[in-house]
């Protein structure tokens, strides 16, 4: 694999803004209330394990459970601790336009290098809809957008010809696929150009995704193991094929564990076991991760030597 590209939005002296390992990660709660302590700790750990940038409450945060001030104060967390080492790219989506837009000036506000803003969900907006949302939210913002397409998730899916259209727009720089269709990949580097940059949202193709012309992923498993992901992008960044696949067969496990009961359950519960002390609540709708889910954390976290 050749250099990692470089756009407009360049930091560091030529560094790829966004590339390699980045977790999207948990939020801590304890008694109700972000545990922040916790999560300034955690912040730190994922940045000294190598992680390449973190991205504050998305999906793997349960932003949907966050208020508007605790969404904002935990960006701002993320901003303070990671002090400029590494990019943060915050989570904005919305099936609201304007409430995305008002996310996404806040987290600028904040110190935000980024927005993460998900395919609008619930609502099943056509494409025209799509281009629509991602290009208002692209002229009132003053961060580059990422792109996020899980339609897993949100139903709709924004396709290849609409994502070449909005990456036309100077502020959207990136996408987040979690579509599960590799195939998208290519199609999206033909159609977006070489520059337009694209992570893996799913970690159990995030071998493939990188072999296909993609740079990094936005992951859960980095939660637990920041320091093997970062190694493991590392390795495909550095053509070194042979050590990514020893690393995917070491990780592969934890990747299906992570998913074995509603996210990011399984993950806080994988936390408690690397991280003495670290809280695994959840806040409703979500639960703990039940028995069998914690059975197979607890070997795949043997299996990846971090038990």
């Amino acid at each position: 694999m050749g250099p990692i590209p470089s756009i407009e939005t360049l930091r560091d002296g030529g560094r790829f803004m966004f590339f390699g390992s980045i977790p999207a990660l948990v939020t801590p709660f304890s008694k109700g209330r972000v545990a922040e302590d916790t999560f300034r700790e955690f912040v730190d750990w994922q940045i000294a394990e190598g992680s390449n940038g973190i991205v504050p409450c998305g999906t793997t945060g349960e932003s949907a459970t966050l208020s508007h001030v605790e969404h904002r104060r935990v960006i701002a967390l993320a901003v303070e601790t990671a002090a400029g080492r590494v990019p943060v790219i915050a989570g904005c989506g919305s099936y609201s336009t304007t409430a995305a837009i008002e996310m996404v000036r806040a987290s600028a506000d904040v110190g935000a290098d980024a927005a993460l803003v998900v395919v609008p969900y619930y609502n099943k907006p056509s494409q025209a809809g799509l281009a629509a949302h991602f290009l208002a939210v692209a002229d009132a913002s003053p961060l580059p957008i990422v792109v996020y397409n899980v339609p897993s998730r949100t139903v709709a899916d924004i396709s290849v010809e609409t994502l070449a259209e909005v990456a036309k727009h100077e502020r959207i720089v990136a996408i987040k696929d979690a579509t599960g269709n590799l195939a998208r990949v290519s199609a999206q580097r033909i159609a977006c150009g070489t520059d337009f940059a694209q992570l893996s949202g799913n970690d159990d193709m995030a071998l493939g995704f990188n072999a296909m012309g993609g740079v990094g992923c936005i992951s859960v498993t980095a939660n637990v193991a920041p320091k093997l992901c970062s190694d493991f992008q590392a390795a495909m960044r550095e053509g070194r094929w042979p050590d990514a696949v020893d690393l995917q067969d070491r990780l592969y496990p934890l990747h299906a564990a992570l998913f074995s009961d509603a996210s990011p359950g399984p993950a806080k519960y994988a936390l408690t076991r690397v991280r003495g002390g670290f809280p695994d609540e959840l806040r409703l709708p979500l639960v703990g991760a039940s028995d069998a889910s914690r059975r197979a954390v607890d070997a795949a976290l043997d299996h990846a030597g971090l038990a």
